[in-house]
C-alpha cells in the first residue's frame, strides 16, 4: 500500500472499524413481506373469479373511498349453504388484514375484525389513521391481486 508505509498487505491493519450503534436485532421481514404472506394464505382456495373482483379492487377504493368498498362488498355478498362467496372472502381478508395493522384501543384486532366492528372504528377514526388505513388496504391489495392471478386457474 503507497504512501502508508506497508509493504505487505498481510501487515495491514486497519485505522478505524465500523459499529453498529444500536444492538436492537433487525426484524426479521419487513412490512411488504409480511403482507405477502398474508396475501398469499389469503389467495390459498379462493371462490371462483376472486382474481376479477382483486383486480378492480383498487380502483372501486380510490373512485369511491374505502368504506364504501367495504360496504359495497359487504352488500354484494352472499353465502350460499355456509360457503363464503367472492365479495366476502375479499371483505374478511382486508378487513382481518387492517385489524392485524390497527388493532389496538379504537381498532378491532384481527381476530374480532368484521365488518360490523371494523366500519365504526374507521367512521370514528382520525383522518391520519383513516387515510393510513386507505393507503395499506392498496399496498395490500397489490399482493392479493399479483398472488390470485398466479393461482387461478383459467
Amino acid at each position: 500500500m503507497q504512501g502508508s508505509g506497508v509493504t505487505n498487505m498481510a501487515d495491514y491493519t486497519p485505522k478505524a472499524t465500523i459499529t453498529l450503534k444500536s444492538k436492537a436485532p433487525l426484524p426479521t421481514t419487513s412490512l411488504d413481506q409480511q403482507r405477502a404472506a398474508y396475501a398469499w394464505k389469503c389467495v390459498q382456495n379462493v371462490p371462483k373469479d376472486y382474481d376479477k373482483l382483486a383486480k378492480a379492487a383498487p380502483a372501486l377504493i380510490m373512485n369511491n373511498g374505502l368504506m364504501q368498498a367495504l360496504a359495497f362488498y359487504q352488500d354484494k355478498g352472499k353465502t350460499k349453504e355456509g360457503v363464503m362467496d367472492r365479495y366476502h372472502a375479499l371483505n374478511a381478508h382486508l378487513m382481518r388484514w387492517l385489524g392485524q395493522q390497527f388493532g389496538g384501543n379504537s381498532f378491532p384486532s384481527a381476530q374480532n375484525a368484521s365488518f360490523d366492528t371494523v366500519m365504526p372504528a374507521l367512521y370514528d377514526a382520525r383522518p391520519e389513521l383513516f387515510r393510513r388505513a386507505t393507503e395499506e388496504t392498496l399496498a395490500l391489495l397489490r399482493w392479493i391481486r399479483q398472488f390470485a392471478a398466479a393461482v387461478t386457474p383459467e
